[in-house]
């Protein structure tokens, strides 16, 4: 018996009972799932980036207009 093998049959499948084309249909989904998630890291990012200069931006003229001289 493999290591595994009580995993299997503990919830009644068998090592057999799993189509290799299945494996590899699952796994292609993954990797356009971890795609997809890639991107909208990226995205995310992007916008933190974006919102972060922004809001470094609205302070500079804050400190501006209130005549605030420390570097910021």
């Amino acid at each position: 018996m493999m290591p595994s093998d009580w995993f299997q049959k503990k919830w009644g499948r068998e090592m057999d009972s799993v189509a290799i084309d299945d494996v590899y249909q699952r796994l292609a989904e993954l990797e356009a799932r971890v795609k997809t998630l890639e991107e909208e890291n990226v995205g995310t990012t992007n916008e933190l980036y974006r919102m972060e200069n922004s809001l470094d931006a609205r302070i500079d003229i804050l400190a501006e207009h209130c005549r605030i001289n420390t570097d910021v």
